[in-house]
């Protein structure tokens, strides 16, 4: 069954790079959690993504929102990309189990050989997905892609929680009844 806003999230706990262990269920932030699931070491455009989340942090912070970006890349893989995207401050989780991906909903692709960059692909890897998840644990947002391009941008994020935050804008999308 597809996630449902306003209702509890998956499980969802990996180890970060430099922040200990994230477990969504033990997550406290003041307003909510944005987690950025992206492909790996081999997309460049994940480079770019991790890049304005990296800037964006202390903005986020401001609104009571914590970020975490988590792939399925092996910590190797996952302190190489930190390196390439310059990225400290925001939690980089690593080793995402795909079962767990596709529980939140996320899709698989195999991999296709070498990308742009000259890395390679892993053999399965999950594409995209972005999701607000409120402090007690229920899904707020999300935006689940196919491909690798035409992500939500973060800088509209943060102006659309300014919205949400000053009119306690409801997350929409619940509805589960007869049609």
């Amino acid at each position: 069954m597809p996630l449902t806003p306003r209702a509890p999230v998956p499980a969802l706990a990996v180890d970060t790079l430099a922040h200990g262990r994230f477990d969504i269920a033990a997550a406290r932030p003041e307003r909510m959690t944005l987690i950025a699931f992206y492909r790996g070491l081999h997309c460049p455009i994940c480079i770019t993504q991790l890049k304005e989340l990296e800037r964006l942090v202390p903005d986020f912070a401001a609104r009571g929102v914590e970020l975490i970006a988590i792939s399925s890349d092996d910590e190797d893989r996952a302190r190489q990309m930190a390196e390439r995207a310059g990225v400290s401050a925001l939690r980089l989780g690593y080793g995402l189990d795909l079962a767990t991906a596709r529980a939140w909903g996320l899709y698989i692709s195999a991999g296709r050989g070498t990308t742009s960059i000259g890395i390679e692909e892993p053999a399965l890897f999950s594409e995209p997905g972005l999701f607000l998840v409120r402090a007690d644990g229920t899904l707020y947002y999300m935006a689940i892609q196919t491909m690798p391009f035409a992500r939500p941008p973060a800088k509209e994020l943060l102006a659309a929680l300014d919205f949400v935050i000053k009119a306690d804008y409801p997350a929409r999308g619940e509805y589960q009844g007869a049609l």
